[in-house]
């Protein structure tokens, strides 16, 4: 039981998204920001417990990235919805996940998985930090003060984490190269 831990709080983060992006579709952000924290560090928590008790399942290896690609892409779409960021990023980072996961579902195939590396997780990070803040821009203009409205400094946020999320996905690409898992003739599937 004390195993399933992180695969319990992985699933936990799951059930988190449809409230967080509730909050978001009525106005609520704090409370959006609340439960994105919890979130988070169900997140935090999971990983910890997991490396730190040799927890490690593969069906964690498998779901725990699942859970943070899904509630990333849950959250940037609905304040796309909301009109707080450009489609462009949301579009960016779709596709961006797509590659991802469509990716590793194929190296899994080939019995490897795919380990996060500190230039995804330093993206990650970026994309938190980015809501995070416009979340508090949208409260701060909405309810705080609507008078003298904050400058939306989010979006240079967004430009540095879709920088460094493109910068991600060549380092894994460079990376799975230079191992001879793209190699043509290791692309056939069995």
């Amino acid at each position: 039981m004390l195993k399933n831990i992180p695969n319990i709080l992985t699933i936990i983060r799951f059930i988190l998204i449809p409230f967080i992006v509730y909050f978001i579709l009525v106005g609520e952000y704090i409370s959006a920001f609340i439960t994105l924290t919890i979130s988070g560090i169900t997140d935090i928590l999971d990983g910890f417990i997991a490396r730190r008790f040799n927890f490690i399942t593969n069906f964690g290896k498998l779901v725990d990235p699942l859970a943070d690609k899904s509630t990333q892409v849950a959250v940037l779409a609905s304040l796309t919805f909301k009109g707080m960021i450009p489609l462009w990023i949301l579009l960016i980072i779709f596709i961006k996940e797509i590659v991802m996961v469509s990716g590793a579902s194929f190296l899994y195939g080939k019995k490897l998985v795919v380990s996060s590396k500190w230039y995804g997780k330093l993206a990650t990070v970026l994309f938190y930090i980015a809501i995070v803040s416009s979340l508090f821009i949208e409260y701060w203009n909405k309810s705080i003060s609507p008078e003298s409205p904050l400058f939306g400094f989010d979006i240079y946020i967004y430009y540095l984490a879709i920088i460094i999320t493109i910068f991600s996905l060549l380092m894994y690409f460079k990376k799975f190269y230079k191992e001879g898992y793209l190699k043509k003739e290791n692309l056939k599937i069995e």
